[in-house]
């Protein structure tokens, strides 16, 4: 039998301290090999409870839909904030992730009192709490990892497709799936690719592909 969990139990002792400005922040994207890293933060009501919050990739693509409308209608403040392929090259994911989420609360219209974060620290002078699986655990997690995923899944499915069709992003979001990594292969990384992790998962392939295309340029001279 599955376990019932309490996903207030977090929030539940924070507001018996008194403690009623807090932020659930979470990320999504991390394993992606296109696009964005993209975070959120949201601050809810005490006392709110919304049905069928949870883990934002258990829910399906219409209870995420339907979610994001009531976390946004009934939050205090939330906020989103995007970093970039080309920064996550340079940083590394974890970092990035990092920097996203800090990003996330500075673009909160009011300052939390405390963070509730998915198993990550950030650098602000805000107690805060790092927790495991916390998008299972916490409403306030669950709902940021919702508006988080909703925002990147809609951001691959319309501007992103659109400036790269060929890539058919709306059907893979970035993610490493034998569909996406043959359109690689087949038209090779853009812009938006985060190249470190593609030397990782598909260096020798790519590198066979781009040594055949430059002996058929040089053939063709």
């Amino acid at each position: 039998m599955e376990e019932i969990i309490d996903q207030l139990a977090f929030e539940k002792q924070l507001w018996q301290r008194g403690i009623e400005l807090i932020a659930g922040v979470d990320e999504v994207g991390r394993g992606c090999l296109f696009g964005d890293v993209v975070s959120a933060a949201v601050v809810l009501p005490t006392g709110l409870v919304l049905e069928g919050i949870n883990d934002s990739k258990k829910l399906s693509e219409k209870k995420r839909e339907q979610l994001y409308d009531q976390i946004v209608e009934h939050a205090i403040a939330y906020s989103i904030a995007c970093i970039p392929a080309h920064i996550v090259d340079i940083m590394n994911i974890k970092q990035a992730s990092r920097l996203a989420m800090k990003q996330a609360v500075e673009g909160l219209t009011i300052k939390p009192e405390y963070m509730l974060i998915d198993a990550e620290t950030i650098e602000l002078p805000i107690p805060q709490e790092a927790i495991v699986k916390g998008d299972a655990k916490s409403q306030s997690i669950g709902a940021a990892s919702i508006l988080a995923k909703v925002t990147r899944d809609r951001l691959c499915k319309h501007e992103w497709n659109e400036r790269y069709p060929e890539y058919q992003l709306d059907k893979h979001k970035g993610y490493g799936t034998k569909l996406h990594n043959e359109l690689i292969l087949e038209h090779g990384p853009t812009p938006m690719h985060r190249k470190t992790f593609l030397r990782k998962l598909l260096g020798e392939q790519l590198e066979d592909r781009w040594n055949r295309m430059n002996v058929q340029a040089r053939a063709s001279d």
